[in-house]
């Protein structure tokens, strides 16, 4: 069990007697706004190579240290793996130095023993670590030593030393830097977790790009060569619907994170200090909050103009206060019109009025964040799937039991990027049941046929896909409202190496492969064109699909 002693910093008095910092009033002249923009800075960056650096240069300017180092764990023993001097602009990190050349263990050890920071005001001459070889060696002075926690875990700590004065890590400084570390501490944590998952990232993009490459090398044939330059071509838009949802969760996680460091042990106070009915209060707007579609109720910045003039002028004829913030603080939580607001009109006026609905709305963004990470996930995970399914190699050469319409659904998914930004995408699909086929040759039809109807429109325009049973056949037809074929050329296309686009663009074997893919299933392909409408149809035999059915 640690003493009384172990669970606050040390700091040295002349009389060598230990006192804590607990000790010291709190100090009234911290600049909070600098923290605060300290701590945003520390919170936006996810590259742990970039964070340390950044994190170093904080701490040095605000802590009032001429050297700093910050030591990390490797394998169950600790480095140091940032170091910088105030006096000079470079900060190293990620070198993993052994401690023993540049620290004072002894202090080291009490810390990561204790996990309790240690101030000393003249290290050399006084206090229970004078007789550390480092410190007698180099004549120590003021020395500041804080662990970084993370949910209870010691993570890491940060060194500091000041050699040009005694007592140089005043309470103040003291103070600023234990604010920060805990930042600190969930800055790197979050790093690590960016960092775990860029690796994971890189070892499935690694697996796949191994596995298209023993795809080409498979292929002997011009046919399986163009398969595999048309998933090229969807590549970098894969990334992106990738990189988006990720985007969102790093925003979103962020906010979790502010939350948690600004608002979370703050709620318990702020609720005991609420009478009954202001506690009703915060609990109905948490109820209305819950109530409403935070994902799908998107508001236009005209819409919440208009919205909060609306609820200003309502205010107003009740006289309340602050008006303007409070409005906009209930169209944030889901309070969009007077009808909705009027049972809260009473206790808007109330002295604690406007600090409940500022919780109350930071509330409501923690739900809306937890809502976008699941939202963000799910689509990465549809996207991943998607271009699983389409990479796909069957070897076997078998037909198998296929869903028709989820091939197509495959296709528009590794589509989406380039339909979102202008193209209406129309789908009339009707229930029909597997048919018998393969699969992944189907895949390849569709896609070589989405992908020239979306260009054939610019990428703008209308995409109309039908699906229907024609007597014992599947019709799959895919219209858009390009620019259309000319007639003289509509009996060529479907020709090997013959192509409309200029040099470097097609090869002339989309629609060859498309032709051999479907004859391939004793099927057949049609076109109709003219300006503003081209439709390819493809039909599929049900004839033994059905016969397995029946059996």
């Amino acid at each position: 069990m640690q003493s009384d002693n172990q669970e606050s910093a040390l700091t040295l008095k002349s009389d060598n007697n230990f006192r804590t910092t607990n000790d010291v009033e709190p100090s009234t002249l911290l600049d909070f706004n600098s923290i605060i923009k300290a701590s945003q800075t520390l919170s936006q960056e996810i590259v742990l190579r970039d964070l340390l650096k950044k994190m170093m240069k904080i701490v040095i300017e605000n802590g009032g240290a001429e050297i700093g180092f910050l030591l990390l764990p490797q394998h169950e023993q600790w480095f140091i793996q940032a170091e910088s001097h105030f006096d000079r602009s470079e900060v190293k990190v990620l070198q993993s130095i052994p401690l023993q050349k540049k620290l004072p263990m002894s202090i080291i050890h009490y810390v990561v023993y204790t996990q309790c920071p240690v101030v000393l005001n003249n290290a050399a001459i006084e206090g229970r670590f004078i007789h550390d070889p480092h410190i007698s060696m180099h004549q120590i002075q003021s020395v500041l030593c804080v662990p970084l926690k993370y949910t209870g875990q010691l993570i890491g700590i940060l060194y500091l030393e000041n050699n040009l004065s005694p007592s140089a890590f005043t309470p103040e400084r003291v103070e600023i830097v234990e604010l920060l570390s805990a930042q600190i501490a969930i800055s790197i944590q979050n790093a690590y977790f960016y960092e775990e998952l860029e690796n994971k990232v890189a070892e499935r993009t690694e697996k796949l790009s191994q596995t298209l490459d023993d795809l080409k090398a498979t292929q002997d044939e011009l046919v399986q060569s163009e398969k595999m330059a048309a998933l090229g071509k969807l590549i970098a838009g894969v990334a992106h619907e990738i990189n988006t949802p990720l985007g969102a969760i790093r925003s979103s996680v962020g906010n979790l994170a502010d939350f948690l460091n600004s608002t979370l042990f703050q709620l318990p106070s702020f609720f005991k200090q609420l009478s009954q009915a202001e506690q009703q209060f915060f609990l109905n707007l948490l109820q209305k909050n819950f109530q409403i579609d935070i994902i799908n109720t998107t508001l236009s910045i005209k819409e919440k103009r208009r919205l909060k003039n609306i609820l200003i002028s309502e205010l107003e004829k009740h006289a309340i206060e602050d008006r303007e913030t409070k409005a906009m603080l209930l169209i944030g939580i889901g309070i969009y019109d007077y009808e909705n607001m009027t049972p809260f009109l009473p206790l808007l006026k109330e002295r604690n009025s406007q600090q409940i609905l500022e919780k109350a709305y930071q509330l409501a963004s923690l739900r809306k964040s937890v809502q976008t990470i699941k939202m963000a996930s799910d689509r990465t995970t549809k996207v991943v799937f998607a271009l699983k399914n389409f990479a796909r190699f069957d070897s076997s050469a078998k037909k198998v039991q296929a869903n028709i319409i989820e091939g197509i659904e495959t296709t528009l998914t590794l589509y989406h990027n380039q339909l979102k930004s202008g193209v209406l995408v129309n789908k009339n699909y009707e229930e029909l049941p597997p048919i018998l086929c393969y699969p992944d040759d189907l895949n390849q039809v569709w896609l070589n046929l989405i992908h020239n109807a979306l260009q054939a429109m610019a990428y703008k325009g209308t995409l109309t896909i039908t699906v229907l049973r024609q007597g014992d056949q599947i019709q799959v037809s895919i219209t858009d409202s390009g620019k259309g074929i000319p007639p003289d050329i509509q009996a060529k296309i479907f020709e090997p190496f013959f192509t409309t686009k200029g040099a470097g663009e097609g090869s002339g074997l989309g629609l060859d492969i498309v032709r051999r893919i479907i004859d391939k299933h004793a099927g057949k392909i049609e076109v109709e064109s003219r300006l503003g409408k081209t439709t390819f149809m493809v039909f599929l035999p049900l004839g033994e699909s059905i016969r397995l059915v029946r059996q």
